[in-house]
């Protein structure tokens, strides 16, 4: 009875640890799915409602042309004009998560067809907090890159 009892302790601990972070992983993926939907339509009030600019906030792209882009995390909140809204789509796969309580790490591909039809491949590397149970981006890493058609590694 009491080796019962506690592989059914076991069980519920193991199944309510991963109920939290397969909610945390969803919430996560929502919200960059809504910045990125929210930068090509132009909403940059729900666009900047995903982010909490930090002091230690950093925002990198890495051209295709090997070109290092320091953006200012303000650029992100208050963009120029004519930078965002200018349609397009964007499709996220292959997440990979390191959550720990109020932390969180994530990696993904972005396919992004522009406005003109041409296709953008990145590999984005994002860091999120939690503010009053709301996640936010604080920081993120852009790799822009083409395909290969040769060995996968």
């Amino acid at each position: 009875m009491k080796k019962y009892f506690i592989s059914l302790l076991f069980a519920y601990i193991t199944n309510t640890s991963f109920c939290q972070k397969n909610n945390d992983t969803t919430l996560i993926r929502l919200l960059l799915e809504k910045e990125s939907a929210t930068w090509r339509s132009g909403d940059l009030k729900a666009h900047a409602s995903c982010w909490k600019i930090q002091p230690y906030s950093k925002i990198t792209v890495y051209t295709l042309d090997n070109k290092v882009i320091d953006v200012p995390p303000s650029f992100i909140i208050n963009p120029p004009k004519d930078i965002a809204g200018k349609g397009g789509f964007s499709k996220n796969t292959n997440y990979r998560y390191c959550i720990n309580k109020n932390i969180a790490w994530v990696s993904h591909n972005e396919e992004s067809e522009l406005p003109d039809g041409s296709i953008n491949y990145s590999f984005e590397n994002r860091i999120l907090e939690k503010f009053n149970d709301q996640w936010k981006l604080v920081s993120q890493t852009i790799h822009n890159y083409i395909p290969s058609r040769g060995i996968k590694l």
